[in-house]
């Protein structure tokens, strides 16, 4: 950028530029203008200007880090009786010595302070922790009034009033288009408090902007979430145009939207740099000259407003380039705010359904499980989400034999849950094959085979047929985890008959395996993420801790077994989220 000036008195000048020696360099060439302008002489200007360089290159080469992203200061003041020269850097700053000499041949270091002592009258430098200031200060020879004569001083005189003129009307169109600014902004976000309708809002906050900068017309584009193009969200006139594809040809760079988006700054448009032949804006628009700028939240960006006029109209000024940056800036606060209300709404939608899914899954368990004379159940089930795919199920037969059913559906949420209920109505919907757990886990498995391969699912299962009359098991596997056995006197048997998942053929076999349950017998059937629960430092459960467990406790009731191996898990996992859905199923044959 070029360095800004601001005359706020007819003897001084103020430029700041960015902290870079190609751009301090025009500095010292505007103080030196300015200077001879005002009367000084050439000696003067020449001393002056060498030790405004010196000092500038000071302030470029010795800036820290954090002070090369700020900019180098200048101030120049000339009256009757002097020249002052101020250069405010941001360097670590150091002490002046009292006395300079000229430095050694070989040393570099020290120069530029002599060069400026012998040219300066007054060198003096203020540290302070926001930045520092150098002082050069030259006496002049000469009054400055007695110099010039009386034509010159009232042409100077004329010639500054008339720029005074200019900024204090500069200043007034840009307050009353600040005025105005905030005006069309209020009247326009009472509107959208009142309608939450977005796209009637940037309308009518458009049609605010025409007015306040004399445009003819308005183009409003914004980048969807998760996408990559700019696409049309509101415009006046209505021009037809597809939405911009941002970086992905040379075409779409080649718009003035694109090159606003993808270059992050204002891109103008005008005679002197018309748009490219194909851009819509001179496809859909009158020939105009006008300002593309694009604008973000955070560091998202979030669209490009795009205003014209036609040509041989007033340019537009830097007011009206400020009215448009805040329009802007305002159109993509409100867009976020509604993509951040669109985002909260869902998520309560969502977590609405998740209840009621969530309610449906926990009603399929049973709320009461059935006990016998001489066998007593437990169940236990906790989801790591909302909604999980464990289940478990048990189906009374008779006065003396039921069927267990536990099952794990891959995957978690509401479709895993969607397939556990499914699960769960083919079971029951066959009674005349409880006796028979293989054949009933075939008859579910051709069922549901097409469903599960379409969405890439399968479904792990143990089917138990338990006849306490005749204390026997019926047990069918499907891919599930072992069968925990206990008998009296003996060490505990980890039982897992073959049969892969649900959903893997079409017409799998499940082989049936029979044990005995004999008195002081324990069935422990689990899911995998029993075993699999992990603790803070990532080590598993494990088979061998539930084998250890059910052994030293194989005398306790299922209702004790279930607490106790509840508080293990608890104990076990401490602190560390629950990864799986955690689900078992216990049952206990007591004495005659």
């Amino acid at each position: 950028m070029p360095p800004t000036a601001n005359f706020e008195r007819a003897t001084t000048l103020r430029l700041s530029s960015g902290c870079d020696l190609q751009k301090v360099r025009p500095m010292t060439k505007a103080v030196r203008e300015f200077l001879a302008a005002e009367g000084a002489t050439e000696e003067e200007v020449g001393a002056c200007e060498l030790a405004l360089v010196e000092a500038c290159n000071n302030a470029v080469l010795y800036a820290t880090p954090e002070g090369k992203k700020k900019s180098v200061e200048v101030e120049a003041s000339l009256e009757a009786i002097g020249i002052e020269l101020k250069v405010h850097d941001h360097t670590n700053g150091f002490r002046m010595p009292e006395i300079t000499d000229l430095p050694v041949d070989e040393s570099e270091s020290g120069r530029g302070l002599f060069l400026m002592r012998s040219l300066m009258d007054v060198v003096a430098y203020k540290a302070k922790k926001e930045g520092n200031t150098l002082i050069l200060k030259k006496n002049r020879t000469q009054n400055l009034l007695t110099k010039r004569n009386p034509t010159d001083l009232v042409d100077t005189l004329h010639k500054r009033l008339q720029e005074s003129e200019h900024i204090i009307t500069d200043m007034m169109d840009e307050l009353s288009s600040c005025y105005e600014s905030l005006s069309a902004i209020f009247r326009a976000g009472a509107q959208l408090g009142k309608t939450n309708n977005l796209e009637e809002f940037s309308r009518t906050l458009g049609k605010e902007l025409l007015e306040i900068t004399g445009a003819d017309w308005y183009v409003f584009r914004i980048v969807p979430k998760d996408d990559s193009r700019l696409v049309l969200f509101v415009s006046h006139p209505v021009i037809e145009t597809g939405p911009l594809p941002i970086g992905i040809s040379c075409d779409a760079d080649s718009t003035a939207e694109m090159k606003a988006a993808v270059g992050r700054r204002d891109v103008w448009f005008h005679d002197r740099a018309p748009l490219d032949p194909c851009d819509p804006l001179r496809l859909s628009m009158p020939p105009s000259f006008g300002l593309v700028h694009p604008f973000f939240f955070g560091d998202i960006l979030m669209g490009t407003l795009t205003v014209g006029k036609a040509m041989g109209r007033p340019v537009f000024n830097a007011a009206n380039s400020q009215v448009v940056h805040t329009f802007a800036e305002f159109l993509g606060i409100q867009v976020a705010n509604a993509r951040m209300r669109d985002e909260q709404i869902n998520h309560q939608l969502v977590s609405h359904e998740l209840k009621i899914a969530r309610n449906i899954q926990h009603a399929l368990l049973p709320r009461v499980l059935p006990q016998f004379s001489r066998v007593n159940l437990a169940g236990f089930y906790e989801s790591a989400r909302q909604v999980g795919g464990d289940f478990y199920d048990v189906i009374p037969l008779g006065d003396e034999s039921l069927l267990l059913v536990l099952a794990d559906v891959m995957g978690k949420g509401i479709p895993a849950a969607m397939f556990a209920a499914i699960f769960r109505s083919l079971l029951r919907s066959s009674p005349e094959l409880n006796m028979q757990p293989g054949a009933l886990l075939s008859r579910v498995n051709r069922l549901l085979f097409n469903d599960l391969s379409d969405v890439d699912m399968f479904i792990t299962a143990q089917v138990i047929f338990v006849d306490a009359k005749n204390n026997r098991l019926t047990i069918a596997n499907a891919g599930h985890c072992p069968v925990l056995l206990t008998s009296q006197g003996a060490a505990v048997e980890v039982i897992l008959p073959e049969g892969m998942p649900i959903g893997i053929l079409p017409e799998a076999e499940f082989p049936e395996t029979t044990h005995e349950l004999s008195e002081q017998a324990r069935l422990l059937v689990y899911t995998d993420g029993l075993t699999e629960t992990r603790n803070a430092a990532r080590e598993m459960f494990g088979q061998d801790r539930l084998v250890e467990l059910l052994s030293k406790n194989r005398h306790e009731t299922a209702d004790q077994l279930k607490k106790r191996l509840a508080e293990e898990l608890a104990v076990f996992r401490s602190n560390a989220p629950l990864e799986d859905d955690l689900t078992f199923l216990l049952l206990a044959r007591e004495k005659e």
